[in-house]
């Protein structure tokens, strides 16, 4: 008995015109990173496992794709470090490449290896897969698309001001009703570990805070105190869990609980000019709300941080970023500060398809599709059909003389707009029928008359 076909849980397939509606995703956000000047950019879909491993943090090294080795490379395999329970270091030798977990890491080295051709500051755009060994869940994908935009080479805040506005114009003109895009900074998180007392506690603090929405309050403080927190300090720090009131209020108040950390004061300042930016030029849709529980896991952020949530729908950030000004640091360029942000493609369309916001205009099915009646009637069925194509005009031919029946099942199938059919009376008097597959309206037109459906594909 044959296998049932399948595939990996966390990945999907995506019939046409799901794909159909992806790409008007994709090319939404690739016009907004071009009409603000980025460039784009494509890398490897693996990376050396050197290159990946430890920029993540522990746990996100955990959900890296490791590739394993194949032929003689197999018995390269450090089997001193098995016996020596090193399992890191044995795995490094069973897989010296790995799936890409994100685009910037891979950005980072293309940046440090193509540093002598690039002009700086560097604004690049990047929309290709990315693979995290997570535990597959709704919006939570193991292969899913990235569409990045990143600008390296500059440290002026007016580019954190610009991917604010990059967030807003693409979701805008995606039509998602109302959307929050969340900042903070991560020079105030430093702070706050400072004040209280736990500033090698930094990454604990940061990662335990980033899980607030999944597993409360109460698991946030149990995490802490699991990673060697003191009491102290958690409570100081809990009272912010809970911060609330307009931006200004919130700065107000993290300024007199940062007032003796010179960082925690250097990221309030940040996110100030950042704001007053915006304040200025105002969105179209999108509200920027200043959360200091934000803290984005990944331990290569510096500076301002990002996280964007649709709302009137149940689903995690459908957008993120932050600052990075040391990552190619790590593949020897030092002083390279870098700005980026991610679009969640797959979880943008899982939103859109919630809430019913495609335009209708991108499933439309094939523009035509010419009814086979015959030989002859098919040979001038392929005249007319060349002639649609030198148009630019989509269309097909049905195959074989079938059933008018099954042809027209064909065509409901295929969300055809229009059909033609030439019979034999049709082919005598040089006309055909045009048939409109949403109203039912039948034309009939002469063959010069062709070029006059073009107005109605419009």
């Amino acid at each position: 008995m044959s296998q049932k076909p399948a595939i990996p849980k966390g990945t999907r397939d995506f019939l046409p015109q799901d794909v159909a509606k992806r790409n008007y995703i994709f090319d939404t956000i690739k016009s907004v990173f071009q009409l603000y000047g980025f460039s784009p950019i494509e890398t490897p879909s693996f990376e050396l496992s050197s290159t990946l491993m430890g920029k993540y943090g522990e746990e996100g090294d955990r959900l890296i794709f490791r590739i394993l080795n194949s032929g003689d490379k197999m018995k390269k395999a450090d089997i001193e470090a098995l016996q020596n329970d090193n399992l890191p270091r044995f795995a490094n030798s069973l897989a010296e490449k790995a799936l890409r977990y994100d685009l910037t890491v891979p950005f980072a080295r293309f940046v440090v290896q193509h540093q002598n051709e690039l002009s700086f500051p560097f604004k690049r755009y990047q929309i290709q897969l990315v693979w995290r060994a997570d535990r597959p869940q709704h919006g939570r994908y193991q292969e899913f698309y990235q569409c990045d935009a990143d600008v390296v080479g500059s440290d002026s805040l007016l580019y954190e001001v610009e991917l604010i506005q990059i967030f807003d114009a693409v979701l805008t003109d995606l039509n998602l009703p109302g959307f929050t895009i969340q900042m903070n900074n991560r020079k105030i998180l430093s702070g706050i570990a400072e004040v209280s007392g736990e500033s090698e506690k930094l990454i604990d603090i940061t990662v335990a805070i980033d899980k607030l929405d999944k597993i409360g309050e109460e698991g946030v403080v149990k995490e802490l105190a699991e990673k060697g927190v003191s009491a102290s300090a958690i409570k100081r720090i809990q009272p912010l869990f809970s911060l609330s009131g307009s931006n200004d209020e919130k700065i107000a108040l993290l300024t007199e609980f940062l007032k003796d950390s010179e960082i925690g004061l250097k990221g309030i300042e940040e996110l100030k000019v950042v704001l007053n930016h915006i304040n200025r030029i105002g969105l179209r849709r999108g509200e920027l709300l200043v959360d200091v529980t934000l803290a984005r896991g990944l331990n290569y952020y510096t500076g301002a941080i990002f996280e964007v949530k649709a709302k009137g729908v149940k689903m995690g950030s459908i957008c993120g970023g932050g600052r990075y000004d040391d990552l190619t640091g790590l593949f020897g360029l030092k002083g390279v500060s870098g700005v980026g942000i991610s679009f969640g493609a797959d979880r943008i369309y899982d939103v859109l398809n919630e809430l019913n916001l495609f335009p209708t205009e991108v499933t439309k099915g094939l523009p035509v599709l010419f009814m086979n009646f015959g030989e002859k009637e098919a040979e001038k069925c392929l005249d007319l059909a060349n002639e649609l194509r030198a148009n630019k005009v989509a269309c097909e031919v049905y195959p074989s003389a079938a059933k008018l029946q099954k042809q027209m099942k064909y065509a409901n199938d295929r969300n055809v707009q229009f059909v033609i059919l030439i019979g034999e009376n049709e082919l005598n008097t040089s006309s055909f029928v045009l048939k409109n597959m949403e109203t039912g309206e039948q034309t009939t037109l002469k063959f010069e008359e062709l070029s006059s459906i073009y107005s109605l594909l419009k």
